[in-house]
């Protein structure tokens, strides 16, 4: 279907603003334009409690964010925000958007705020966030009552790390992640494919800013083939947590994403792909600004929702968890 027109309206008035692409500022110049947007955005909606921390990283701190439900948590949330490794945060916009997931899933949401490059290349992203992950691992009887499920989620960049944290999770004996939702994710350093090459796709992200975002998290291309890097070069996916690969119809990463399903689905995981039409990248995001944003945040919130019944089904009749 065609690109909606919410989207097509906003990135005419992108256009009017003659704002530089991504590809061609600096970083710094680039993470400009996220309070702009944010602030259309406008806050998020009011959840039970709010908790800021510092954690301990290599050669640095990193911040985290826990957003609580009103009332008691049916799971743990870990998300991990887009930006291509280099611009985004959990304030503004991401701190809206955990806002919606922890009220919509009456789940405790942890926001990472993994260090970025350039500043901080390839891996940092990826150690800070796992180190987020065995943060929550560890605090668990703090976030949420005793046994409920553990999830990561993430959007773009986000989808690659919480691609990667799985794999990570797995080879390293823990924590145990029990699902995975992945929203138009990185999977591979490709930059050929068919949806990035598309004309039609070149929208908010372009295969131009793919290799700008490449180029400041991992320079040297050999490395990006590392599944730490790229998670569908991975050997193997057995042994993954259920996941939700949902993808969008105008974006460059879009064929990566359903390549990634598929790959999850050959190596016997349990996934469902889902394809958000006529949405470009970064809609996900865009809360108050774009009505895909609402649908999209539905349709994860009930495939976690449904999974969530799920587990607490399996548990209480004294049957194995996935």
């Amino acid at each position: 279907m065609p690109l909606d027109l919410a989207s097509q309206a906003l990135l005419a008035q992108l256009a009017e603003a003659e704002s530089p692409a991504t590809h061609e500022s600096t970083p710094a110049i680039a993470r400009m334009s996220g309070p702009i947007l944010a602030g259309l955005s406008g806050p998020g909606p009011e959840v039970g409690s709010v908790q800021n921390l510092k954690l301990e990283g290599r050669g640095g701190q990193f911040r985290v964010r826990t957003l609580r439900p009103v009332g008691e948590s049916k799971a743990i949330v870990v998300y991990y925000h887009g930006g291509g490794w280099v611009l985004g945060d959990i304030d503004l916009q991401y701190d809206h958007l955990g806002r919606q997931l922890a009220n919509a899933t009456q789940s405790t949401v942890v926001l990472v705020n993994y260090r970025k490059a350039p500043e901080h290349p390839f891996p940092t992203a990826i150690e800070d966030s796992y180190a987020g992950l065995c943060w929550v691992a560890e605090h668990a009887a703090e976030l949420a009552p005793a046994g409920v499920p553990l999830i990561v989620a993430g959007d773009s960049a986000g989808g690659n790390i919480s691609a990667v944290l799985t794999l990570w999770a797995r080879d390293k004996a823990g924590p145990k992640i029990n699902y995975q939702a992945l929203i138009y994710p990185v999977t591979d350093c490709d930059l050929t494919t068919p949806s990035c090459l598309a004309p039609e796709n070149q929208l908010l992200l372009s295969r131009d800013t793919m290799i700008w975002f490449w180029g400041h998290y991992l320079a040297d291309e050999e490395a990006r083939k590392n599944p730490d890097a790229s998670p569908l070069r991975a050997d193997s996916h057995a042994g993954l947590p259920p996941a939700l690969v949902y993808v969008a119809e105008y974006d460059p990463l879009h064929d990566e994403g359903v390549a990634y399903a598929k790959a999850l689905e050959a190596d016997g995981v349990t996934v469902t792909l889902e394809e958000a039409q006529g949405q470009m990248h970064a809609y996900f995001q865009m809360a108050n600004l774009l009505p895909g944003q609402a649908a999209g945040m539905a349709l994860v919130t009930d495939h976690i929702n449904d999974f969530v019944a799920s587990y607490d089904a399996y548990d209480k009749g004294g049957m194995s968890r996935v």
